[in-house]
């Protein structure tokens, strides 16, 4: 049977393994193709994103 530190340190090398992977996720998200095809000058995004605040908040008003 699994001691208590044994499974101390499972869950100790587990939790710092999937820390490690959402961080190399996050960064390979972040630095892909996809991504700064997105926002590039050429390609602003979203409607959403271009459109003055000033806009937006006489939208939300009337």
């Amino acid at each position: 049977m699994i001691s208590d530190a044994s499974l101390y340190s499972l869950a100790v090398f587990l939790g710092a393994a999937a820390m490690l992977l959402i961080v190399l996720y996050h960064y390979l998200e972040i630095n892909s193709d996809e991504h700064s095809a997105k926002n590039s000058p050429g390609n602003p995004g979203s409607i959403k994103d271009s459109v003055p605040a000033d806009k937006i908040k006489a939208q939300v008003v009337q």
